[in-house]
Formats: structure tokens, C-alpha cells, sequence
């Protein structure tokens, strides 16, 4: 294959360009809920949007443990030109995504309320964020499909058609939010079931793909569906992001409580504008994490091959694209945060709060992209731990004691400086952690995988 002589530009260009495409337009789904549920259900409903976040984390949580996982070891195992093992990979997250589907939708319905009480949900939000997480809920089974063959595909050698589905289904659900908002008036109800029903046309997109058999790697019913040491080790590599999700959910909540709790009268709106840096956030994150999904299979594939020069130049390359995005990010939202607030709501309170949030939290945002270029590099290698104690070092370590003592001092403003702070220091982390395993020769070639 490819991967494993082509120049590394020309490489990144043709797996990371098309994920990039694919991360932001999945971002858009986020972005042009907020803004649809901003403009024409109001700013109360963005706050209970807000709420639903950390749920939404967990939903994406139990996905991505499964899609991350099968994408590593898939490329890994083409890269010792083990085609019928990354086959075996295939039929395993199929299955294993529609078991982590109906598991975690169907316990997270039957409590919902009691859920969203916990995530910070007021009588006044609680309304919005129950309608709109009812909807996602029940169609888990088919988002797990989709994002975890979609994740496949990219792996497996086609990141044009990864990119494609994701495209079919932002251009889906911007097509249909508006009718479902507006025109049937179903309000925020209305942007979950048009989020669904896109991702249900680019499902059919990607299942077709694996069904072909003029694909690379796809779906065999012959071939092994339940293998235990391959979805250990799909587990085991997707520990990180899925620990990353789990900590943004508790961590959501924390910041939810004390912008509740110390935003005075406005506490929900305080939500509210937190709800809009977040959307605006991972959108740049989202980016970078284009660039780390088409860092993947070049990595994983050179780490299996044992060419180590062209990992590190991978990842040099990875670390300056990274770094350029979420400057752009802080830039844009330094000198325009009004505009973007404008975005998503018409209300002045919600746009003056929105703005010092924006103001004091993007100030050290250009080192993001870099600690989690570093993150995903020592997943993409195989070396899950590592990229466990990066996932969280800002999340558990550093964010969530800052968020105990920032705020008593500092009321509102606290709650954005501890996010702020907490950049900087997990950036230092991870060039601590990056230079110490790479001076000390930690990263020995991988052994070779089996089928156990």
C-alpha cells in the first residue's frame, strides 16, 4: 500500500483533507441545531440544549470505544498485510456497535429525567433537553453503525467516501432541520429527529460500501463476528477516547453547576453561553481531529511496518497543523465574539455573557491542537495508556479542582479561567510525556498482533 512510501504531505493531504471535511461537517450538526434551536425556539431552549451536552458525550462515548478501537487495530493489522484479521475487525465493530446501542440507549431512556437533574437541568430547561435526548436516544443503533464503519472506512484505505457520507449527512440534516423546526413545529424535537434521519441515509451509504465486495476490507458473513481477543484489544486501544468522553461528561457537569450557581439570576442563561463556546470550540477541535483521523492509518501502518522515521515526521507534520487551527480558532474568537454569538441567538443578555466567556477562556487556545495531536499519536501507536493519562490530565487532574476553587473567587469569570488554565498545563504535560518517551526510546516496535 500507499501508506507506506508515499511522501508524507502527499499522504496527510489525501487522508487527512477528506476527515477534515468529514470532522467539520459533523461538527455542523452541533453548530446548525444550536443555531436553528437558538433562532427559532429561543435562548431557554439553548440552555437546555446546553444540559444535554455531558449526555451526548456519553453517547458518543460508548460509540467511540468501539470506532476508535476498530479503526487502530484495523490499520495495524494492514500494515502486516493481514487482510482477513482487519476483516475480522469489520465484522466485530458492526456487532459490537449495535450491542453498545441498544444496551446504553435503552438504560439511559428508562432514567432520562433523573439523568438530566443530574447534569444541571432546572424546571425551566428540563423540558428541552428531555425531548431532544429522547429522539437521539432511540436512534443510537443506527448512529453507531455509522460512525463506526464510518471510522472503518477511512482506516481501511477510503477517505474520500468517509468523507462523502459525512457530507450526505450534514447536507441531509441541513436540509431537513428547518421543515421539521418551522414547518411542522416540532421546536428542538424537530433538529433530533432531522439529525437521525440524515444519519440514516449516510448509514445505507456506508453499510452498502462493506456489503461490496469491490471494497478492500468488507463484510463477510463467513468470517468471525464475535472474537475475543480482537474486541480486547479494540476495547483496550479505545479505552482513551472513550475515558476522554466519559471525563468531558463529568466535567460538562461540574462547569453546568457552577455556572448555575454562581451566574446569579442569569444562571441559565450562563448555561446558555456556555452552550456557545462549546459548540464554537469543537468546531476547531473537530478540525484537528480531522487532521488525527487522517494521521491514523499512516501512522498505524508505518508503526506496524517498523518505518519509525516516518511516524515522527507524520507527527511533526501533525503537531504545526494542530497548532495553526486552534490559533486561527483563538484569533477569530478574540477579535469576534459577538458575531459569532449572533450566530446562535438575537438575545443581548445572552451575547454580553457569551462574550466574556469567549474573551478569557480562548486566551491560550492555540496550544490545544498540540496536546491533542500528541494524545491521538500514542493511540494511533498502540500505546493506549499513554494517550489515557494525556486524556486526563486536563480533564481530571487539572480542570476539575480549578472549577472547585476558581469560582469562589471569581464567580463567572473562574469558571472560564479554570478551562483556560487547565489548556495550558496539559499542553505542558504533553510535551513532558512526548520528549521523555521518544529521548528514552519507549516506543519499541509493536508485536505482531494475532487473532487469540
Amino acid at each position: 500500500m500507499s501508506l507506506g512510501s508515499k511522501p508524507i504531505g502527499k499522504l496527510l493531504v489525501q487522508y487527512s483533507v477528506p476527515a477534515i471535511i468529514a470532522s467539520v461537517a459533523t461538527s455542523l450538526y452541533n453548530i446548525v441545531d444550536s443555531i436553528f434551536i437558538g433562532r427559532g425556539v429561543g435562548a431557554m431552549a439553548i440552555a437546555g440544549l446546553a444540559i444535554s451536552f455531558p449526555l451526548m458525550n456519553l453517547v458518543i462515548a460508548f460509540c467511540t470505544l468501539i470506532a476508535v478501537g476498530g479503526a487502530t487495530i484495523s490499520s495495524i493489522f494492514l500494515g502486516q498485510k493481514n487482510i482477513d484479521r482487519a476483516t475480522d475487525v469489520v465484522n466485530n465493530v458492526c456487532l459490537m456497535c449495535l450491542i453498545h446501542a441498544v444496551v446504553f440507549g435503552g438504560l439511559t431512556l428508562l432514567f432520562l429525567d433523573e439523568i438530566l437533574y443530574f447534569f444541571g437541568a432546572t424546571d425551566e430547561t428540563i423540558s428541552y433537553a428531555r425531548e431532544f435526548m429522547t429522539v437521539i436516544l432511540y436512534g443510537t443503533p443506527i448512529s453507531y453503525v455509522f460512525i463506526g464503519l464510518n471510522n472503518l472506512m477511512r482506516a481501511t484505505g477510503y477517505p474520500r467516501k468517509a468523507m462523502v457520507s459525512a457530507l450526505i449527512s450534514v447536507a441531509a440534516n441541513v436540509a431537513l432541520a428547518p421543515i421539521f423546526i418551522f414547518h411542522f413545529g416540532w421546536g428542538i424535537k424537530g433538529a433530533a429527529f432531522a439529525t437521525i434521519c440524515a444519519q440514516s441515509v449516510a448509514c445505507v451509504w456506508v453499510v452498502w460500501h462493506f456489503v461490496s465486495k469491490s471494497s478492500f476490507v468488507h463484510l463477510k458473513l463467513r468470517r468471525r463476528w464475535f472474537t475475543p481477543g480482537i474486541i480486547k484489544r479494540i476495547y483496550a486501544i479505545g479505552l482513551s477516547p472513550f475515558l476522554m468522553n466519559i471525563c468531558a461528561c463529568v466535567v460538562v457537569i461540574f462547569i453546568n453547576k457552577a455556572l448555575l450557581d454562581y451566574g446569579s439570576d442569569a444562571g441559565n442563561l450562563s448555561v446558555g453561553a456556555y452552550g456557545i463556546l462549546n459548540r464554537t470550540t469543537m468546531f476547531f477541535v473537530m478540525i484537528v481531529f480531522g487532521v488525527t483521523q487522517g494521521m491514523q492509518p499512516i501512522l498505524g501502518f508505518n508503526y506496524g511496518a517498523g518505518q519509525w522515521e516516518r511516524v515522527t515526521r507524520t507527527l511533526r507534520i501533525g503537531i504545526l497543523l494542530g497548532v495553526a487551527i486552534t490559533t486561527t480558532g483563538c484569533i477569530i474568537t478574540e477579535l469576534m465574539p459577538d458575531t459569532v454569538s449572533r450566530l446562535f441567538t438575537i438575545d443581548e443578555t445572552l451575547i454580553d455573557i457569551a462574550r466574556r466567556g469567549f474573551r478569557i477562556y480562548f486566551i491560550f487556545y492555540p496550544v490545544v491542537g498540540c496536546q491533542i495531536v500528541i494524545q491521538n499519536f500514542f493511540q494511533s501507536v498502540g500505546k493506549p495508556k499513554l494517550s489515557i493519562f494525556l486524556s486526563l490530565t486536563r480533564q481530571l487532574l487539572f480542570l476539575i479542582p480549578f472549577l472547585i476553587i476558581l469560582p469562589r473567587y471569581y464567580g463567572v469569570d473562574g469558571v472560564w479561567a479554570s478551562m483556560c488554565a487547565s489548556d495550558l498545563i496539559a499542553f505542558i504535560f504533553a510535551i513532558a510525556t512526548l520528549w521523555y518517551q521518544t529521548s528514552k526510546h519507549k516506543l519499541q516496535p509493536p508485536v505482531t498482533l494475532t487473532s487469540k
